[in-house]
């Protein structure tokens, strides 16, 4: 069994995995790759393979680093099933439209604008090419085998965000564990990792692999910004992840609220995709922490903001008020329209509530610079920044090296991907120094002999 390294080598984005067997070959992930441009130029070129050569796509889950490239993969000519959790399935068939209408939409808006240096500006895929990918869907639930060719397949929970799963791959007495992204052990909403099993080579996810979450409780923690920035007649805006993040936050803010933490102002949902998302909570409930009474009160006194027009008007509200937008790390959709409103003003809160990738614009905020790129021009950030990593859905360094301690028996070597350089690096060394065992960060294109 032979595994190539496609994606998420040294960086958090685009995770894409080969695998070769004797007679299968498994694309483990089929993600975008993001923020630096260099890395978003990926996007553009060939793979690294054959599309058409690939027998079967297993996702770990549904966020579009992980998921997002599929519909160029099947236009490239990938014909077989896309597997996954049935929740991982129903959440890409939310995501996959909405991210080809995005890359239209935001095609349009630089050709009539002007500001792209490609004429005409093109998607990388259509919403069109997205439903055409999603009739290769094919659902497989935690612990159910999968064979294809000579490799077997095992799903286990990972905890990440609804129908996140940990994937196992045996072939011939060799075994591959790829973590995918692994949950915290005391989230808000989801359930921790199971237990990893048994296997001779390990991919783990690095990417809180140099640090530690803070202890501090994210409820009060975002009722106490809501309330300083209310008191100075200022807006929040939370650029969110429609998957899991806005959610929770959804779920804090109720609780903030509740408790008299923070005055209950208006709290504004501008995700056409976070809507939809939401109802998918109650569809799963085995997956997360939430009762049903619970869940169905996620969405009370909430104004989800439908059409472009709402989008608009609410980019010119004054008042005070929390504003959940999509995309978390600031890379496109309506959150950016927001963002032009909201910086230019030292009264308003933006809250950056997970990892923001190098490259993006979350990135520049948690920097500290004082402009920020938008559409081609830039505009001033004078409001105020706020790094909030209480509510990333990634174990931490200490997270992660729980989840290793917990294999029945030590793996040849330990591979660390799904992280910048530094953070996958750190991980490195400490599996290394405090769990006695082989590990490596691997480089993009590399083969490993299984």
């Amino acid at each position: 069994m032979e595994l190539q390294i496609l994606g998420a080598a040294g960086t958090v984005t685009g995770s894409r995995f080969l695998v070769d067997g004797a007679s299968g070959r498994v694309l483990v992930d089929c993600g975008l790759f993001q923020g630096l441009k260099n890395l978003r130029l990926r996007n553009r070129r060939n793979p690294g393979f054959d599309p058409s050569s690939v027998d079967a796509v297993v996702l770990t889950h549904a966020h579009v680093d992980h998921s997002g490239y599929l519909p160029a993969l099947v236009k490239r000519g990938f014909r077989g099933p896309i597997y996954g959790t049935p929740a991982t399935l129903d959440l890409c068939r939310i995501l996959l439209p909405d991210s080809g209408r995005l890359q239209e939409e935001e095609a349009s808006y630089a050709n009539r604008k002007g500001f792209s240096k490609h004429r005409p500006a093109l998607p990388l895929y259509t919403e069109e090419d997205a439903h055409v990918a999603l009739r290769q869907l094919a659902p497989l639930e935690l612990g159910a085998p999968l064979v294809v060719g000579d490799l077997s397949i095992l799903l286990s929970r990972a905890g990440h965000i609804l129908g996140a799963a940990s994937v196992l791959v045996k072939s011939r007495g060799r075994s591959l564990l790829l973590s995918g992204d692994l949950g915290r052990q005391r989230d808000l909403l989801m359930l921790p990792p199971a237990p990893p099993p048994a296997a001779d080579v390990v991919l783990i996810e690095s990417t809180y692999g140099d640090r530690l979450h803070t202890k501090d409780d994210p409820i009060e923690s975002l009722a106490a910004i809501v309330r300083t920035t209310v008191e100075r007649g200022g807006i929040v805006l939370v650029p969110s992840f429609a998957v899991g993040r806005t959610q929770t936050i959804l779920f804090a803010l109720q609780e903030g609220f509740r408790r008299g933490l923070a005055p209950p102002v208006p709290v504004f949902v501008n995700s056409p995709m976070a809507t939809a998302v939401t109802t998918l909570y109650t569809r799963y409930a085995g997956d997360q922490r939430l009762t049903p009474e619970r869940l169905d009160r996620l969405d009370d006194d909430v104004r989800f903001v439908r059409d472009v027009e709402e989008s608009k008007a609410l980019s010119q509200r004054k008042e005070p008020a929390v504003i959940i937008s999509a995309s978390g790390m600031l890379t496109g959709g309506r959150v950016l329209h927001h963002l032009k409103s909201i910086a230019p003003d030292p009264a308003n809160c933006i809250v950056l509530p997970g990892y923001q990738a190098a490259g993006t614009r979350g990135a520049t905020l948690v920097r500290g610079d004082d402009s920020v790129k938008i559409h081609g021009a830039y505009v001033p950030v004078r409001a105020q920044v706020v790094s909030l990593d209480l509510y990333s859905a990634h174990a931490d360094r200490d997270g992660l090296l729980a989840w290793l301690r917990q294999l029945p028996r030590s793996p040849r070597e330990v591979l660390c991907v799904h992280g910048e350089a530094v953070a996958a690096d750190e991980l490195r060394r400490r599996i290394e120094e405090t769990l006695g065992l082989t590990a490596r960060v691997p480089e993009h294109g590399e083969r490993v002999s299984v």
